[in-house]
């Protein structure tokens, strides 16, 4: 079988590998793992998941995303956004099973993976790819920037070794203080001195990644201090195995909690990570294919849940450095989860040492890193609406917890929306002497209304929502008319969407303009819309010789309407009568 012709993408690659590469590659997969492990080992915490999971997630997704994912260098992994919205889906799960119930948390994680994997798929199927975009960039923006703050209070425990019972946002704040005199301040001081050091490597632009720089540091201080005899928390014994292939138990689950769940992590996941792929694939001459990349999601997340990991997404963090190292092709994540496999069977005794406050650093500058105060200065700059929208959102995912910030999310762009097209803009259109053409006449100074022919644009879809507001629109721009004006018609070039609702809006719009003494008339309908105000009768009760090909043929009838109306006052009432009579 000719390689072009195998069902997986990295297959087909390989005809056009080039032997140059894999030099590039392999220094690129080796770094990917190096700028991967110490966030594999911390995002599980977030969850309070075992710390192998995220070795796990980091080794099988990667394979499975190279086999089946349509991207030469985006790399999946665990994604500090998607483990937040994890934790609270789990956290849902965990609420609506007996109190009795056995809690194994790695087991919902698993499960979780494997229907978002599922519902990459359907979504495939149905061709959704484009619920990528459903969230848009100002709400992500505020989304993540909510969320950061969850990470962050999160992390308390770890970097002052108090015991944090509570959950939420305000709560554990709450609890630091009254539990302050148990600050176990050896801890606070290394996370601190650990947050200090990934703030600076960032300033000095070293060539060694800051998560990395601190989990060696860390490590030799932990070795050299003998930090765990000082009472610092370490990560601790971890079973360095190779993980097994299992499919996870999901009988005990509740259905619903466990489905919504999934479909939050999806939709952050994704949405987030399209995003992710379009930035890269912009720089290295891809095209993205939204319906493409959900197969290679799918992939990341059932190899996941497989193996006894999580949800994974597309991660920008390790996409940019396998693209800034030169990384040619998906053997980059391949030689990456290579890399953990010897990590997780050879340096075992190493990482058994690391301590947690290192961690908790390390996921307070993730976290920090996920409120970009730029883009929000950009959304501020650009459009005043859309930044309300990212702050609605943000306030959300902060004051009601991540699950709950997900639906606001959906319904402030739900909101958004429905701001955008309720309110189409709309305009009358006139003539400017010594010029062809029709102009805005709030528009061009010089822009005259024709003489009793009034031409007005709908810059919008007419829907059962905003039906009343483009009638009232249409009732008052016909009341400021100047007298004389006998043809009201509508321009509706614009008018992509129309229900039942606006073809009774436009009925009742036109009995009020006839009692008026206007005739209302329609210009340029699309075939949808010409469609649906037939089958309504609409257009029968205006009368199809008011249904124009365009405003400028509505114009050229009107006038030779003018003309025939002069001809016959200049033939008097005799002739008229005269004609009539015969």
């Amino acid at each position: 079988m000719a390689l072009e012709t195998l069902p997986f993408p990295l297959l087909r690659s390989l005809t056009h590998y080039r032997a140059s590469w894999l030099a590039s590659d392999i220094s690129a997969g080796l770094a990917v793992a190096a700028v991967g492990l110490p966030s594999a080992i911390a995002y599980p915490a977030i969850v309070g998941l075992p710390l192998e999971t995220g070795l796990y997630a980091s080794i099988a997704a990667p394979i499975a995303y190279a086999l089946f994912g349509p991207s030469r260098v985006l790399i999946v992994g665990p994604d500090a956004a998607t483990m937040t919205v994890l934790a609270a889906a789990v956290a849902s799960i965990l609420a609506s099973m007996p109190a009795d119930a056995a809690v194994d948390r790695a087991a919902i994680a698993a499960v979780v993976a494997l229907v978002v994997g599922g519902i990459c798929l359907a979504a495939r199927l149905l061709r959704l790819g484009v619920v990528a975009t459903f969230l848009s960039r100002p709400i992500l923006v505020g989304f993540f920037a909510g969320i950061s703050v969850s990470i962050m209070v999160g992390q308390l425990g770890r970097l002052t070794g108090v015991a944090i019972q509570s959950d939420g946002l305000v709560p554990p704040i709450l609890e630091l203080i009254k539990k302050s005199a148990t600050i176990h301040w050896p801890s606070l001081i290394l996370a601190v001195s650990m947050f200090a050091l990934l703030q600076a490597v960032k300033v000095w632009r070293l060539p060694i990644p800051g998560p990395v720089f601190v989990v060696v540091i860390s490590v030799i201080l932990s070795r050299l201090l003998s930090l765990p005899q000082m009472g610092v928390a370490v990560v601790g014994d971890i079973p360095f195995k190779l993980p097994s292939l299992s499919i996870p138990s999901f009988l005990s689950l509740p259905l619903d909690k466990t489905i919504l769940g999934a479909a939050a992590v999806f939709l952050v996941s994704f949405g987030s990570g399209i995003v992710t792929t379009r930035s890269f694939a912009a720089r290295s001459g891809e095209s993205v294919d939204a319906n493409r990349e959900l197969i290679g999601l799918s992939a990341g997340n059932i190899a996941a849940g497989l193996f006894g990991a999580f949800p994974i997404s597309m991660s920008d963090s390790r996409t940019a450095i396998a693209f800034s190292a030169g990384g040619k092709s998906q053997v980059v994540g391949l030689v990456s989860a290579a890399t953990l496999i010897a990590t997780l069977l050879y340096l075992g005794p190493a990482l058994r040492i690391l301590p947690l406050p290192a961690l908790g650093a390390i996921l307070v500058s993730a976290a920090l890193s996920l409120i970009d105060v730029g883009e929000l200065r950009r959304i501020w700059q650009i459009s005043r609406p859309e930044f309300v929208f990212s702050m609605i959102t943000m306030w959300g995912a902060i004051s009601f917890g991540v699950l709950n910030g997900v639906v606001i999310a959906i319904a402030a762009t739900l909101v958004y929306l429905l701001h955008k097209t309720m309110y189409p803009r709309d305009a009358l259109l006139g003539r400017i002497d010594g010029r062809n053409g029709l102009y805005k006449l709030h528009r061009w100074p010089g822009a005259a209304q024709i003489p009793g022919l009034a031409l007005y644009m709908i810059q919008g879809s007419v829907l059962f929502f905003n039906a009343d507001y483009v009638g009232e629109r249409v009732r008052k721009t016909a009341s400021r008319l100047p007298a004389g004006t006998r043809w009201f018609v509508i321009d509706a070039s614009a008018i992509v969407q129309i229900d039942s609702t606006a073809a009774a809006m436009l009925d009742a719009v036109g009995a009020d303009l006839a009692a008026k003494g206007m005739r209302l008339g329609l210009a340029e309908l699309h075939a949808e819309v010409k469609a649906i105000l037939e089958r309504g009768g609409v257009i029968e009760r205006i009368g199809t010789q008011y249904v124009f090909e365009d405003s400028e043929d509505a114009v050229r009838a009107f006038g030779a309407g003018e003309e025939q109306a002069h001809s016959q006052e200049k033939r008097g009432p005799t002739a008229d009568r005269a004609q009539v009579g015969r």
